[in-house]
């Protein structure tokens, strides 16, 4: 049962954009917020962050329950977020290029369903994965999949000007006193950053699936040599490189998780990084993993986007005990709503 739901803007600008007109503005690089809150909710905000749409959180490949039903009937409250310039919050304080590519195929690749590029229009039952957790032969789903994608605006500016509206969002409190942040793809990099500009301790957590890009601490001899400094698309999915002090903010979360899905080696660039970034993290007294899905939990064909999979449902139970292993998983009021983690 739901209290209720809604949506709000946060952070950005109010610049003015014509000199001729001063009094006339512009309302621009704000993040946008849709919410659900449980009747009887947890303590923990579960606060979904994408890369490639929203709608990855809603639904699974086939069109079933997505993470933010199955998680709502958890009692968690639900934020989903959008990001300054894309989604529903595209207002941008500067002009924007947009050059329409053949990007549908690619997201093929992108999002590991198989190993290469679809010769064809539509992917043929021999070029996906044998063990995909996609529902390959219903027609409408991968034309579905892929058009739900918005443009990212990959560049390192942006992931800056992203997080400064997430970290105003963050310390804003109106996502919570208690925000794990659920990432895909590059968003885990977002949150990241994000946590480290953040200036109160709400954040207690983060769970990335499949992150492209991590943030290591400049100055460490361990950090990678090639630290990214551009502010172009060179450095959109890092190695970037953050203050020690920001950096240790991670180490206080209670909790982090780097997830990766089947079909991704030891040697994958980002799979690597993810080691690392963990193994820093700990050093300075944090708590950081790294989950593999095949090879850790036994859970095989997961696609980048293992939270849209088949087997969804599987994944979400691991997510339940990383909350509860966190000790993220309580109630609002514990006296009165302790009984449903017994039933």
């Amino acid at each position: 049962m739901l209290d209720r739901s809604g949506g709000f803007v946060i952070g950005g600008k109010v610049v003015p954009i014509n000199p001729a007109t001063p009094n006339r503005t512009l309302s621009c690089d704000h993040g946008y917020v849709e919410y659900f809150l449980p009747a009887n909710p947890r303590k923990t905000s579960l606060v979904m962050w994408h890369s490639s749409s929203t709608q990855v959180w809603q639904n699974r490949w086939d069109g079933g329950e997505g993470y933010k039903d199955m998680f709502l009937r958890r009692d968690y409250p639900v934020y989903l977020w959008d990001g300054p310039r894309v989604g529903r919050a595209n207002w941008s304080c500067e002009s924007i290029t947009y050059t329409p590519s053949s990007r549908d195929q690619g997201n093929f690749t992108a999002w590991n369903m198989g190993p290469a590029v679809p010769v064809g229009l539509l992917p043929t039952a021999a070029e996906w994965w044998p063990d995909v957790q996609f529902p390959t032969t219903n027609p409408q789903a991968w034309p579905a999949a892929t058009a739900s994608r918005y443009d990212e605006f990959d560049i390192e500016r942006n992931i800056e000007i992203e997080t400064d509206a997430a970290a105003i969002a963050a310390d804003s409190g109106k996502l919570g006193n208690s925000i794990v942040y659920l990432t895909n793809s590059a968003g885990g990099l977002r949150a990241m950053k994000t946590t480290g500009k953040s200036q109160k301790d709400n954040i207690k957590g983060i769970v990335t699936y499949e992150s492209i890009g991590y943030v290591f601490p400049i100055g460490d001899p361990e950090s990678p040599a090639n630290l990214c400094t551009d502010p172009g698309p060179a450095c959109a999915f890092g190695p970037l490189g953050v203050p020690l002090a920001e950096f240790k903010k991670l180490a206080k979360l209670k909790s982090i998780q780097f997830v990766w899905g089947d079909h991704r080696a030891e040697t994958f660039t980002y799979v690597a990084q993810s080691r690392l970034c963990a193994k820093l993290i700990n050093k300075y007294g944090g708590h950081a993993e790294v989950l593999k899905l095949g090879d850790d939990a036994g859970l095989k064909g997961s696609t980048h986007i293992p939270f849209a999979d088949m087997d969804n449902d599987k994944v979400a139970g691991l997510l339940d005990k990383f909350l509860k292993k966190a000790k993220l998983d309580g109630y609002v009021n514990d006296d009165d709503h302790g009984w449903r983690d017994h039933h």
